[in-house]
């Protein structure tokens, strides 16, 4: 487990970062022929789910 000390500020800009990467990738996903690559890209989105839940808790 890797721990990060991050700022109120940096905290959030962090989670808007990754929220807009979210919102990309779904629609990257979407436009995706390719199952494998949109495999790749859903467990991409995964990760950064996570991350984003654990900044927010």
């Amino acid at each position: 487990m890797v721990t990060l000390d991050l700022t109120a500020e940096e905290q959030t800009i962090l989670l808007q970062t990754l929220e807009n990467c979210l919102s990309d990738l779904s629609v990257e996903i979407a436009d995706t022929d390719l199952k494998d690559y949109r495999d790749e890209l859903k467990s991409r989105r995964g990760a950064l789910e996570k991350v984003a839940v654990a900044l927010k808790g």
